[in-house]
């Protein structure tokens, strides 16, 4: 498994990072520009996944506010980064309680199956971001639902027709 040194990154902008064209480069030739991302600062390390883009001949990853509060940084800190292989099925890590509801709905899972990557990842996201559980698989359930009915719109896939 691909696996960079830690090196050091602060934020450029809003909320990107330049990664080293060295760090970067062997990932992007072995066909993986969705990565893991690790970030430590001080005590605190956090990690998450996301790709790379060749912007303006440098490579990038987004690193968003969310992330930063949760690592603790703000545009003036340096901190460590490292990137690691994503071995993930959609490139995200896939909540325990959304994994459940398309597992026991083959239906579901085949129409899943069928929408774009970054849909995928978008409804994936968009559950992870509940704390609570119950929640996680009410929403799961809605998207599950859509999905047989044939819906592929973005915002209506999470709409609730109850």
């Amino acid at each position: 498994m691909l696996t960079s040194k830690k090196f050091e990154v602060s934020i450029v902008g809003t909320h990107g990072l330049i990664v080293p064209a060295e760090i970067a480069e062997p990932f992007v030739k072995a066909g993986h520009d969705r990565v893991e991302i690790r970030a430590f600062f001080d005590s605190n390390n956090i990690r998450f996944h996301g790709k790379l883009h060749h912007v303006q001949g440098q490579y990038r990853v987004s690193f968003g506010r969310r992330y930063q509060k949760e690592l603790g940084v703000d545009r003036s800190d340096f901190f460590l980064l490292q990137l690691l292989e994503n071995t993930t099925e959609f490139g995200v890590e896939i909540p325990e309680e959304f994994s459940a509801v398309f597992e026991s709905d083959p239906e579901a899972m085949e129409g899943f199956r069928r929408l774009t990557d970054g849909k995928k990842r978008s409804l994936i996201y968009y559950v992870s971001r509940f704390k609570n559980s119950q929640t996680k698989i009410d929403k799961a359930l809605i998207i599950a639902e859509n999905i047989k009915m044939g819906i592929t719109d973005q915002r209506e896939l999470v709409k609730d027709r109850r």
